[in-house]
C-alpha cells in the first residue's frame, strides 16, 4: 500500500513543480493549509476528498476510480509536460 500512496504523492510532487508552483501558492490556489499540501506530497495516508479535490484541480489532475484490483497506479501521461 504504501507503494501506492507514494505514487500518489510524488505525482502530485512532480506536477506542482512542473507548474513552477510552491506549496504555499498551491494552497491558496486549492482554499487548503499548506501543511495539507504539505502532509499530501509525503504521503498522508488518510485524505478528506472535499480537500484533495481542490489540490488536484488545481494542479489540472484528476481523480480515477477504476473496478478491481490493481497493484501499482498509473500517473498520467500529461505529468511529464
Amino acid at each position: 500500500m504504501a507503494d501506492r500512496t507514494g505514487s500518489f504523492a510524488s505525482a502530485v510532487r512532480t506536477r506542482r513543480v512542473a507548474l513552477g508552483l510552491r506549496q504555499d501558492e498551491l494552497a491558496d490556489l486549492a482554499g487548503v493549509s499548506e501543511r495539507f499540501v504539505y502532509a499530501l506530497e509525503a504521503g498522508k495516508t488518510t485524505a478528506r476528498l472535499d480537500k484533495v479535490l481542490p489540490v488536484l484541480a488545481a494542479l489540472g489532475l484528476h481523480l480515477e476510480l477504476c473496478r478491481g484490483a490493481r497493484d501499482h497506479i498509473d500517473v498520467a501521461a500529461d505529468l511529464q509536460s
